[in-house]
């Protein structure tokens, strides 16, 4: 596991837990759709890096 891959993980840590607090304050559907894909995106490029697929 290098940096980069560790720094996609914890992005996409950061926004899930955007998600949960966007989803408790009752924020538009639109921004939590955005930070989902976001999420999404950079935690499947980290774990795409961990293991090798993706470099």
């Amino acid at each position: 596991m290098n940096g980069t891959s560790t720094a996609l993980i914890l992005v996409g840590l950061f926004l899930v837990g955007g998600i949960i607090s966007f989803l408790k304050q009752g924020m538009p559907k639109g921004v939590i759709v955005l930070l989902g894909i976001g999420a999404a995106m950079c935690l499947t490029a980290g774990i795409l890096r961990v293991e090798g697929l993706w470099s």
